[in-house]
């Protein structure tokens, strides 16, 4: 029998302090942007899905193998599993030799603009209608 997945909420509380701030802040912006999206544990982290997976937080104390250290130094992950797709003006988004997530890196909450994320969140919401699925006439 496969044990029980944890809750978004049980995820947040087993993280670092320090971390559940920045995961509590993002995830609080992507509720308020994504407000149709749902939010589901997907590999031990929150991603948030309508017609497909539009994005994630990946705190770094989540991470296993080899480059869990490279990660820690970069701090909680925001991705954007459609990140090719988005403008990306300001370069805030790393490829970082992926094809298509793309992501941004915070340390602390003050590395947080809200102003930024949420454009982002509402670009990649744009995105994910593109993929809704089309009715039958």
């Amino acid at each position: 029998m496969k044990p029980e997945k944890q809750s978004v909420d049980e995820i947040i509380t087993d993280l670092p302090i320090h971390e559940q701030v920045i995961v509590k802040r993002l995830r609080l912006l992507i509720l308020e942007c994504l407000p149709y999206a749902r939010e589901k544990n997907n590999y031990g982290v929150p991603f948030y899905t309508r017609n497909r997976m539009i994005c994630f937080i990946w705190p770094p104390s989540v991470y296993w193998g080899p480059k869990k250290q490279d990660y820690a130094n970069k701090g909680v992950t925001l991705g954007f599993c459609q990140g090719n797709l988005m403008a990306n003006e300001n370069n805030v988004l790393k490829a970082e030799g992926r094809k298509q997530v793309f992501c941004m890196y915070f340390k602390s909450p003050n590395d947080i603009d809200e102003k930024v994320i949420r454009s982002l969140l509402f670009e990649a919401g744009l995105i994910d209608d593109g993929f809704s699925k089309k009715r039958k006439a």
